[in-house]
Parts: structure tokens; sequence; C-alpha cells
């Protein structure tokens, strides 16, 4: 499975959704998110904890992580502080539930489309086989939260009776972003169907350039900043790293491996899908997840076709009749590669950027108070992940 191939539709959905949610920001939805957020929590610590989950899981369903995190830190940060809790524990939850919410639709993390696309499939049949699973993943984080954050939890504050409300002050800006965002969702659902065949990572872009036609348009702020402001260090960064496990895939070591996957397990595969969730889980809670799951992608493929259960040409790029039997294998994959950054602040893009903005508020979060909050949730949502794959697999045999 050459990794060069699948790299571009990553690195695409990446820039395209950097440069949508750049438009997004302008538009000055989030500030008055914020006061609506602040509204509905009546002063409750509780109503502000499940109010994160319900706002983060749709943006990071179709956003970058790490991006939709940037969006919503000043909206989280401000309502704590008017209801005077610690900030800290409500943004790294936020952390969590973008990297689970990225398992809702396959675009919504850079690893599960990279595991999507290498087999063929498309956004509907992601929403049909896997999104109840993120569903799940992100409904995980919600009984946990009054035992990791008691004081959060059980805080009642007085808000002030009289607040004047944040007014939308471009509505028509607004529009035309939220109509840019309307098509690319339109286009991710039947895009795939139309004549021209309109793959996820194309949809991107035709977002990403909408976006930048409708800045240019309203004018609210010169194009090229936001060309600027793109995350241009972690798309270098992907690069590189898909270039470095292609690498490693000429070596041939991944093949060997995969050689001694099945002389461990036979022909076993939910042995191998189990080994690969905790396996990639573990691997990507201490590196990126992207490149430990396209090794991974590589070593899975080729145990497959050594046991038999794909032919040879699995092994090559636009290969798509995998059967039934092998499907949860590539879904552990996503759940492992998705979750298992969510244990440790170095596990996920997300959760660096909510701790580097912790830390220019003037609170440094250090590696073990992270692991406190992040390692339950990880453990209770990879279970949860693993009852599916055994769900799944037990509905298409």
């Amino acid at each position: 499975m050459p990794i060069v191939h699948t790299a571009g539709g990553p690195l695409a959905l990446l820039f395209g959704g950097m440069v949508v949610a750049r438009m997004i920001a302008k538009t000055g939805i989030f500030e008055w998110l914020g006061d609506a957020v602040l509204r509905a929590t009546d002063g409750s610590g509780k109503r502000l904890l499940l109010l994160i989950v319900a706002l983060v899981a749709p943006v990071c369903a179709l956003l970058p992580n790490a991006t939709a995190v940037i969006l919503v830190a000043p909206v989280v940060i401000g309502v704590c502080k008017a209801l005077k809790v610690d900030f800290v524990g409500p943004l790294i939850i936020t952390a969590i539930v973008s990297n689970a919410a990225g398992m809702l639709t396959l675009v919504g993390d850079p690893a599960t489309f990279l595991v999507g696309s290498a087999i063929g499939l498309s956004f509907v049949d992601y929403l049909r086989m896997v999104s109840l699973g993120g569903v799940l993943a992100v409904l995980a984080v919600v009984p946990l939260l009054p035992f990791l954050l008691p004081t959060v939890w059980a805080t009642r504050s007085t808000l002030p009776a009289a607040r004047p409300r944040v007014v939308i002050e471009r509505p028509v800006f607004l529009g035309l972003a939220l109509l840019v965002l309307v098509v690319m969702v339109l286009l991710f659902l039947f895009g795939e169907y139309l004549p021209n065949h309109i793959v996820p990572p194309a949809v991107a872009i035709i977002g990403a350039s909408l976006a930048l036609l409708v800045v240019y348009g309203v004018q609210v702020e010169p194009v090229t900043e936001v060309i600027r402001d793109v995350d241009w260090k972690s798309l270098v960064f992907l690069a590189a790293i898909f270039t470095l496990v292609h690498a490693v895939i000429k070596t041939e070591l991944l093949q060997s491996l995969s050689v001694q996957l099945y002389e461990w397990f036979g022909d076993d595969v939910m042995s191998v899908a189990f080994l690969s969730l905790g396996g990639i889980a573990i691997l990507s809670s201490l590196l990126a997840n992207i490149p430990v799951v396209a090794a991974s992608l590589v070593m899975v493929t080729g145990y497959l076709v050594v046991a038999g259960a794909v032919p040879e040409v699995a092994l090559a790029a636009g290969f798509d009749e995998w059967p039934d039997a092998t499907l949860p294998v590539f879904v552990a994959m996503m759940f492992g590669g998705t979750l298992g950054g969510n244990a440790t602040l170095i596990g996920a893009a997300a959760n660096i950027v909510a701790v580097g903005i912790c830390a220019a508020q003037g609170r440094r979060v250090s590696f073990v108070q992270f692991l406190r909050i992040g390692l339950p949730i990880a453990v209770v949502q990879l279970s949860v992940g693993a009852l599916y794959v055994l769900g799944l697999a037990s509905f298409l045999d």
C-alpha cells in the first residue's frame, strides 16, 4: 500500500479545514457562542462541561481538531472565568472531546481518513459503519466528568442579572461562511456519487477556495493574511512524516513484521484487530498518530495477504474489494489511532494546542496533570471501541 499515494488526502483535508476554520473565526460566531454558552450554564459548572461536549463534537466532526480547539478555547476560558472556575480541566476536556469527535466522520481526523481512504470507504459508508462508534466514544466522556473534574462539576455561581447580548456585526459574512460550510457537508455526503466523483480531499480544496473567495469579496481582511495563518509547519511536518514512512516501507521491515503477525496469530483476524487497537493506541499516546497508523496500514495489509484473506493486489493503491471479515481490523485501527492520543498531553496536536493555550494564560499543565484526566478517558473510550469492533464483526459475520 504505497503511502505516497495516500499522503495527499490527509494534507488536503487539513489545509482545506484550516482555511475554512480561519474564515469562520472572523465572523464573530464564536464570540456569540461564548455569550450563549454562558447564559445556558445559568452559573452551573455541570452544565458548562456538558455544553463543552455538545459544542465541540459537531465542530470537530468537520474541522481539524487542533484548529477547532483554537477556535473554541476563548469560549471555554471566558465562561470559566465568568463562573470563577479553573479553565485547565475544561480545556483538557475540550481537546479530548475534539479527538474523539474525529471519529464521527471520515474527514474528522487525518488518521481516520488515512485508514478509510486506504480501504475505499466513502463518506456515507463511513457514516453507516463507524460513526456510531464515534458517538459512543464522545458520550463515554460524560459519565467520567463528575469524577475527573469534581470541583468544576459541583460549581454554582450567580451570574449578573443584566448583561448586554453579543451581536454578530457582520451577518452577511456569517451567512456566506455558513453557506460554504453547508456546501462542504453536502459535497462530503454526495460528491462521490456525482458524475465527476468528487472525493473528500477535493471537497476540502473546493471549500478552501470558496472561503477565500468569500474573504476576498467581503473584504474583511486580505486573502494573504488567511493564507499566512495556515499552520504550514504542521503540513510540512506531516509531509515529511509520510516521506519517512515511505522510506521505512522500502526497507521491507514492515513486510517482515506482517509475516511475523501471521506466525503468531495465523488466520485469527480478530486477534490482530484487537492487537492493532491496543498497540496503535499505546504508540499514538507517545508518538504522532499519523506515522503510526500509516506504518500499521502497510503491516496489517501485508498480514491479510499472507493470511490469504485478500489477494496480493491489495498491496497496491486503489484496491477496494475487502471481505467483510477484514473490515473490523481497519475500524480497530481507526479507534486506536484517533483515541489513543487522549491519554497524554503529547498524544495529539489538539492536546498540545490546549496545553499551550493554558500556558499562554499563565497556567502550566504538567504531564501527570493531563494524564490524570486523559488516561481514564482513553481507557474507557478504547474499551468502548473494542466492544464496538466486536459487535461490528458479529454484525458482518
